[in-house]
């Protein structure tokens, strides 16, 4: 099984795009999807609504897509062509906590493909990509702890300086990197690349 993981600096710079692009341009990888999304203080993981619990029964919530619409992330992955497509909500800070569930839930897929940057702190994927859009001020700090491991970086393409403030690009001195204009999140390059790191992974056929 090969874990690819999508990442990217802020909300809106085109993780779910790229996540349903590269699903759809790799069928023969039989995906996997999993969407991972923290919450802050006072938002329950089961809902996503505002709430003050503090049981354990709202620190997070797992949950299998199931409807086909595409009108949400996780529906636009089994629209992609995706085998599954899993929503994983935790509380901030407690990914941890939902790690267990997590690795349960990917047991036995030939291969996973994951949206999220916090959950490269506990595991290894054998791809890691990450987002980034130059006009967006904002950059999580899980995107910036975890730039040095990206093994490519997808920029949107634009003449402007970027508008975040004290970020250094030199973790990601000497990587790949592929620019996109959307409404085109994933390009035949980024493809190509990513098959082909993929397929290095896997044991030759005898």
């Amino acid at each position: 099984m090969a874990i690819v993981v999508i990442g990217g600096h802020s909300r809106s710079v085109g993780k779910t795009s790229v996540v349903a692009g590269l699903i759809a341009a790799l069928p023969e990888f039989n995906w996997m999807a999993m969407k991972i999304t923290q919450y802050g203080h006072g938002i329950c993981s089961a809902n996503g609504e505002p709430c003050d619990c503090v049981t354990d029964d709202h620190t997070r919530a797992i949950t299998e897509e199931l409807d086909r619409s595409g009108d949400t992330d996780t529906s636009r992955f089994l629209v992609a062509g995706a085998k599954r497509s899993i929503w994983v909500r935790t509380r901030q800070g407690m990914l941890a906590e939902a790690m267990p569930d997590i690795r349960r839930k990917i047991t036995g897929a030939e291969n996973v493909i994951m949206e999220s940057n916090s959950v490269i702190r506990f595991l290894r994927p054998d791809l890691y990509l990450t987002v980034l859009d130059v006009e967006n001020a904002d950059f999580k700090d899980s995107a910036r702890e975890f730039l040095d491991r990206a093994d490519a970086v997808i920029v949107h393409r634009t003449d402007s300086a970027p508008k975040w403030n004290a970020v250094s690009l030199k973790p990601v001195q000497g990587r790949p990197f592929f620019q996109i204009e959307p409404p085109e999140y994933v390009t035949a390059e980024i493809v190509e690349f990513v098959r082909n790191k993929l397929l290095l992974r896997q044991p030759a056929l005898t």
